[in-house]
C-alpha cells in the first residue's frame, strides 16, 4: 500500500512537473518576441489558406519561433477559421498575440484575390463586390462609361474582354464614402485593363497593338475560344474550325455567345427556343458572323489561339466527354456520328 502511494504522490508530482513546464514553455512563447527591435514585414494570407499553412509561413518568414504553438493558440482563442485573406504589414518585434490578432481584427495593407479566366463582366462585378472591393452597380457604370473606355482605347460598348483574369493585390478604401467607393472601383476596373495591355503585349503580331479591327476580331474570337475549351492544346484548333466557318460564310453556331446573350439570368439550360431566337443579338446560330463583342474574360491562351489559329479543314467539334478533349470533323456526317457517341456516353455515365 505504501508502495502504490509513493507511486501515486509520484506521479503526481511529475504532472505537476510537467504542468509546470508547459505553463512555462508557453508564457515564454506568448511574451516573446523574434526580434527586438522588430523589423516590418509584408505578408500574404491567400483566401483559402488553412491556419497550419499560415503558422508555417510565419515561422519561415520569422514573425513567430513556433508554428505548432501559434497554431495552439489560435484554436485557444477559437480564432483558426477566422483568419483574414490579405497582405499584412506585420513586425518581427510583435508577441505571437499581436500578430495573431492583426491577422483576425487588423486591415490588410492589400486583399489579393483571383480573377480566373472565363468570367463575364456580371460575375466579375460580383467576385469583387463579395471581397468588399466594389459595388457591382458601381463597377458596372464604370465599365460602359464612355470615357472609361476612350481612356484604355476599348472599341466596345463595355470593357467585356478586357478585365484581365489574374491573381490581383488590391486597397481597399480607407473609411469609405460614395465618392471614395465610385473611385475605388474605378481604379480597380482601370487596373485589370491595364493589365489586359501589358500581358497581351507580346502576344500581338511584331508586338505592335493591332489595328482596331483586328482587335475586335481577336477578341471577340478569344472569348468564344476561351468558353469552348479549357485544354490549351485544343485553342488553336478551336480558333482554325471558327476561322474555317467564318470563310466559308458558315454560321458558327457556338453555345457559348448564346448563353450569354442570355445575361445573368441564365439558368444553366439551354434549350431550343434559345437557339432559335433571332432577338439575341450574341445568337450565332442565327446571326451570320462574329457576335458583336467579347463574351469573358480571357487568358492569354485563347489570345494567341485567336491571333495564330491552327491550318487544318475542320467544320465542326464536339466533346468526348463534359468539361474533356474534343472531336473535331471535317464533315457534317463525322460531327453528327461523333455527337451520337458522346450522347450515348452521358446516357451510359447516367
Amino acid at each position: 500500500m505504501k508502495t502504490l502511494l509513493r507511486i501515486v504522490g509520484l506521479l503526481i508530482v511529475l504532472a505537476l512537473a510537467a504542468c509546470g513546464w508547459l505553463w512555462h514553455e508557453a508564457r515564454i512563447f506568448l511574451d516573446s518576441a523574434p526580434e527586438s527591435p522588430g523589423r516590418e514585414i509584408y505578408f500574404d494570407v491567400t483566401p483559402g489558406a488553412r491556419l497550419g499553412q499560415v503558422s508555417a509561413a510565419l515561422a519561415e518568414k520569422g514573425l513567430i519561433t513556433d508554428a505548432r504553438k501559434f497554431s495552439l493558440l489560435a484554436r485557444y482563442k477559437q480564432w483558426e477559421n477566422r483568419l483574414q485573406a490579405g497582405r499584412f504589414a506585420l513586425n518581427t518585434g510583435w508577441t505571437p498575440e499581436q500578430v495573431l490578432d492583426a491577422l483576425v481584427n487588423g486591415k490588410p495593407v492589400l486583399f489579393r484575390i483571383t480573377v480566373p479566366e472565363g468570367l463575364t463582366w456580371w460575375q466579375t462585378g460580383r467576385l469583387l463586390e463579395e471581397a468588399g472591393l466594389v459595388r457591382f452597380a458601381d463597377f458596372r457604370d464604370v465599365i460602359a462609361d464612355p470615357d472609361f473606355l476612350r481612356h484604355y482605347g476599348i472599341p466596345f460598348a463595355t470593357a467585356e474582354g478586357f478585365l484581365m483574369p489574374d491573381t490581383y493585390l488590391l486597397k481597399k478604401a480607407d473609411a469609405p464614402d460614395d465618392a471614395q467607393l465610385k473611385a475605388q472601383t474605378r481604379a480597380v476596373a482601370g487596373r485589370m485593363v491595364d493589365n489586359f495591355w501589358r500581358r497581351t503585349a507580346a502576344v500581338w503580331p511584331g508586338k505592335v497593338k493591332p489595328k482596331t479591327d483586328d482587335l475586335k476580331k481577336w477578341v471577340i474570337l478569344a472569348s468564344v475560344v476561351e468558353k469552348e475549351t479549357a485544354i490549351d492544346a485544343e485553342r488553336p484548333r478551336v480558333a482554325g474550325v471558327y476561322r474555317n466557318r467564318l470563310a466559308r460564310q458558315m454560321l458558327l453556331q457556338a453555345d457559348p455567345t448564346v448563353i450569354y446573350g442570355l445575361g445573368p439570368a441564365f439558368d444553366g439550360n439551354l434549350r431550343r427556343k434559345h437557339l432559335d431566337d433571332p432577338a439575341n443579338l450574341y445568337n450565332t446560330y442565327q446571326r451570320p458572323g462574329l457576335p458583336p463583342g467579347p463574351i469573358c474574360s480571357f487568358g492569354t491562351a485563347a489570345l494567341a489561339a485567336a491571333v495564330n489559329p491552327e491550318n487544318h479543314e475542320f467544320l465542326y467539334f464536339v466533346a468526348k466527354t463534359d468539361g474533356g478533349e474534343h472531336v473535331f470533323s471535317t464533315t457534317l456526317t463525322e460531327h453528327n456520328r461523333a455527337v451520337r457517341q458522346y450522347l450515348q456516353k452521358r446516357r451510359g455515365g447516367r
